[in-house]
């Protein structure tokens, strides 16, 4: 990267995602279908003369720190996500980083589940490693921003959300493997039906603990399966009917958790290839099925994603819909006919409202590239 980049900073334009199947099953090493989406974070980075480092948010406010001392944990919140990564750069390429301005907007909500989170840290992990020339690649990056997830945001999420954002191509949807991070681009070619996400506008408090627990709980149903079958290290591997055989040692909850990851992940390889074939009924078939095994097995939804997911189905238009993200409100992610989608979207707003008094945010998504670094 020439000097002359550097010494005038650099524009790093950084997406949201989708996940159009596959959910929570990313931790379990199983198969999700998520894309890069083209509502973006936009990151303003320039080298400063000193080690300080100022980051200024038009959500967030504004902070600051010293490159040259130990990063803790902050107790305002976004503010971890930069640390966080600041961090994990700092330990691969210990002392080549300096300081840095950065400003941040957003076109991301946040609280949708669209992933601004992943958008912000792989944002910043690709530009500060191109202002500062630290030559990591891709993988490293978005390993590097999945670990501040886990050691200063405190959320184990797995590798889905930051591969997506790095990696996303127009036009493409990726059949991305969690565990060994094989994947496949596939066209992502849904017309006529076009890609429309409900922001519920609401945020339960539950979402962060429970999702940390769900995960603990598929760890637990992993652990007893491998006391029969030691061949299985990860459980979306598990057939159905291995968890059913195991019924009476798996407790109840713990049974319905492990037999919707099993069911998930081969939802998710067989709409691949329903998407690759043009079949996009049947693939929309299966979203409502995901969303039936998150309200009632996994028990992440919520009673306005169930109410807007249950409003799609007296109307033909809407091949299929679900609750999208970790849950407990956020978005659905639904396929509606392009000529539907003003209607739809009308209709969802009115019932919405008068169900919960709670105003609902309609946005039309289309496939993007993902995080791409930009002259200023």
């Amino acid at each position: 990267m020439s000097s002359k980049l550097n010494a005038t900073g650099i524009v790093v334009k950084s997406p949201g995602r989708i996940n159009l199947i596959g959910e929570h099953i990313d931790y379990n090493g199983g198969h999700v279908l998520p894309a890069a989406i083209d509502l973006k974070v936009t990151l303003k980075l320039c080298k400063t003369k000193n080690n300080r480092c100022s980051i200024s948010s038009e959500d967030g406010g504004i902070f600051s720190f010293d490159i040259k001392q130990p990063l803790q944990i902050s107790t305002t919140h976004w503010e971890n996500y930069i640390l966080g990564v600041v961090d994990g750069l700092q330990k691969k390429r210990p002392a080549q980083m300096g300081g840095f301005d950065c400003v941040i907007t957003s076109e991301l909500p946040i609280g949708a589940g669209i992933s601004s989170s992943a958008a912000l840290e792989c944002g910043l992990a690709k530009g500060l490693n191109t202002l500062f020339d630290l030559e990591l690649n891709d993988i490293e990056l978005i390993e590097i921003s999945r670990m501040a997830e886990h050691n200063f945001v405190g959320t184990k999420c797995g590798v889905m959300d930051q591969f997506a954002v790095t990696m996303g191509q127009k036009k493409k949807l990726i059949l991305l493997n969690c565990e060994s991070l094989e994947y496949q681009l596939i066209d992502a070619e849904f017309s006529p039906y076009k890609i429309v996400l409900l922001n519920s506008n609401v945020s339960h408090n539950l979402a962060s603990s429970a999702y940390n627990t769900r995960r603990a709980e598929c760890e637990q149903a992993l652990k007893i399966i491998q006391q029969e079958h030691s061949n299985y290290s990860f459980l979306a591997d598990v057939p159905e009917t291995v968890i059913e055989s195991l019924r009476e040692k798996l407790p109840g909850k713990i049974h319905q958790r492990a037999l919707y990851v099993s069911r998930e992940n081969s939802r998710t390889l067989q709409a691949a290839v329903l998407i690759q074939k043009g079949k996009i009924q049947e693939f929309g078939e299966l979203m409502y099925q995901t969303h039936l095994g998150l309200s009632k097995n996994y028990e992440v939804s919520c009673a306005e994603l169930d109410f807007l997911v249950e409003l799609t189905q007296n109307h033909p238009q809407v091949v299929g819909s679900r609750m999208m993200g970790g849950g407990f409100g956020g978005c659905t992610i639904n396929l509606v006919k392009e000529d539907f989608v003003n209607s739809f979207t009308d209709l969802a707003q009115k019932q919405y409202q008068n169900k919960f008094g709670i105003n609902l945010s309609p946005i039309l998504v289309r496939t993007s590239n993902g995080v791409e670094i930009i002259n200023n």
